[in-house]
Formats: C-alpha cells, sequence, structure tokens
C-alpha cells in the first residue's frame, strides 16, 4: 500500500470511529426520546392528525418540542400561520446552537450543511458539544495524540451519527405511538411525558459551563414561569425568544471584554 492509499484508508477509519462514536454516544439519550415520540404518536391521533400525516411530520419536521406544540395547536383550533410562527420561535434556540457548531461546519460543502441543519437537535448538540469540549480539555491538557481527539476534521461523522440514531429511533417511536394509540386508548396516561422533561434537564445542565448559555437558560426559566398561564402558549414562545436574545448578547458582551 502507498502513502496516498495509506492516507485515505486513515481518514476512512477515522470517519467510520467518529460516526460510530456518534451512534455510541447518543443511545443513552433516546432512552429519553422514545417515550417523548410514542406520546407524539398517540396525542397526533387525538389532536385530528391522519396517520400519515403524523408519520409525515416526524420525517420531514424531526424536531420533538415543536411536534407537540404544533399538535397542541392544532387541538385548539388555532391558524395555520400561527403554528408555523410559535414553532420557528421555539426553535430560535437552534440558532445558538449553529453558532457554536461553525467551528466544525465553516469548511463543510453546502450538502453537508443542509443535511447537518436539518438533522440539528438538543440532543444532537449536546453530544458534539461534549466532545468538542473534550477535544480542548485535551489540548489544554496535552494528554493524547490521537488526531480524532485533537481536531474538528472529523466531527461532522460524530454529528452525521448522533443525528441518525436519533432520526431513526424518532421514527420508530412515532410508528410505535401510532399503534399504541389505537391498542390502547390509555397510554397517554401512563406518565410517559415524564420523560421529555427528564431528558432536557439532563442536556441543559452540561451546557450550564458557559456564561451565555447559563444567562440564556436563567432568563428563559424566569419568562416561562411567569409566562406559564398565558393563552396558546405564548409563555414559551416569550421564554425562548428571551433565552435566545440573552444568550447572544451576553456573547457579544463577553467578546466586546476580551477584545479591550
Amino acid at each position: 500500500m502507498n502513502t496516498s492509499e495509506s492516507l485515505v484508508s486513515e481518514q476512512t477509519n477515522y470517519r467510520k470511529h467518529a460516526f460510530i462514536s456518534g451512534v455510541h454516544q447518543t443511545i443513552p439519550l433516546v432512552i429519553g426520546a422514545l417515550p417523548f415520540g410514542i406520546i407524539y404518536g398517540t396525542l397526533a391521533l387525538q389532536s385530528g392528525l391522519s396517520e400519515w400525516a403524523t408519520l409525515a411530520m416526524s420525517f420531514f419536521v424531526f424536531a420533538g418540542s415543536s411536534q407537540f406544540i404544533a399538535i397542541g395547536l392544532l387541538a385548539s383550533g388555532v391558524s395555520l400561520e400561527l403554528i408555523i410562527l410559535t414553532t420557528a420561535i421555539v426553535n430560535l434556540r437552534h440558532l445558538l446552537y449553529a453558532a457554536s457548531l461553525l467551528p466544525i461546519v465553516k469548511n463543510l460543502n453546502y450538502r453537508w450543511r443542509a443535511l447537518m441543519a436539518f438533522g440539528l437537535t438538543d440532543e444532537t448538540f449536546a453530544v458534539v458539544s461534549s466532545h468538542s469540549a473534550k477535544i480542548q480539555n485535551m489540548h489544554q491538557q496535552q494528554s493524547t495524540t490521537d488526531p480524532f481527539l485533537l481536531t474538528n476534521q472529523y466531527q461532522h461523522w460524530l454529528y452525521l451519527g448522533s443525528m441518525f440514531t436519533l432520526y431513526f429511533c424518532w421514527q420508530i417511536a412515532t410508528f410505535l405511538g401510532l399503534y399504541l394509540g389505537q391498542t390502547l386508548p390509555a397510554i397517554d396516561q401512563l406518565g410517559l411525558e415524564i420523560a421529555m422533561p427528564i431528558t432536557f434537564i439532563g442536556l441543559l445542565i452540561p451546557q450550564l459551563r458557559s456564561t451565555p448559555m447559563l444567562a440564556a437558560a436563567v432568563s428563559a426559566a424566569i419568562v416561562a414561569i411567569i409566562g406559564q398561564q398565558w393563552p396558546h402558549q405564548l409563555g414559551l414562545i416569550a421564554a425562548a425568544v428571551t433565552g435566545v436574545l440573552m444568550g447572544i448578547s451576553t456573547t457579544k458582551l463577553l467578546e466586546g471584554k476580551q477584545r479591550v
């Protein structure tokens, strides 16, 4: 094997390693996502969505919190425009995620960027963010010579492994929700929805190491508590907007202080 073939083989191995690592790191998070998806499939039917529409929303939208909000608003009889606006605002947090992922995606082509944008979820962001922190720690301690732990070069493959694991499991969970919702009508009373807040709390806590994330979380939590009785989930919308604006503002403030 010549040098060029050896290099290609080494790069292929690192890509496989990164992809499999993404799968392994995401599997524990699937434990919380599966009940979440099952409840979605059940409630979607009860809100009036057809089976195909329920599956299509998971297939094309692939955003658990947005899907829950959408079926809740559908059941309330609000307009399609308000549903789209509400889910878009709730997903504003992805702007913060995307900004954090810039070092990984800046050298990728538009096909990769489009795929990663579609698959951006709280869980996958948590996996990639955790790996990035590990890389940074390794750099500071100079405790490894493993290229996989010393560069962002292969992190998009780790992202891909996490994304496909979640995507596959979310489709399975939705299908199970549709099936169980018809065979076990009282499944929504089993308390499976507790998996959603527990999962989000588990994802949130490791992200509170940075000042912008902490500021965003605290401000969003305060607004969410204040607005919990507001109609049409406006409290949730206000909390999402507040958190994103606080996170961006804090980031810019800290960057400004570093330049001084």
